[in-house]
């Protein structure tokens, strides 16, 4: 498996685990939990932040480096 499928299945289950910690905090604010239940999902969003821009940035870096140089 290479860093690119890596990166992309690291996303996917990040995504899903983020999805549970909003769930699991609007839940527990929503009951008068402790306030701390709210920044759960900081964790798994910054992840999600991280490996998107990853992913984002990752075709631009591949067609300048297959690009001929002069042509456009």
């Amino acid at each position: 498996m290479n860093w690119n499928n890596r990166f992309r299945q690291i996303h996917r289950w990040t995504s899903i685990v983020f999805t549970v910690t909003v769930i699991v905090a609007t839940v527990a604010v929503a009951l008068k939990a402790a306030i701390w239940f709210s920044y759960l999902p900081l964790l798994p969003l910054a992840v999600l932040l991280f490996s998107g821009l990853y992913m984002f940035v990752l075709p631009y870096t591949r067609r300048s480096a297959r690009r001929p140089v002069g042509v456009r």
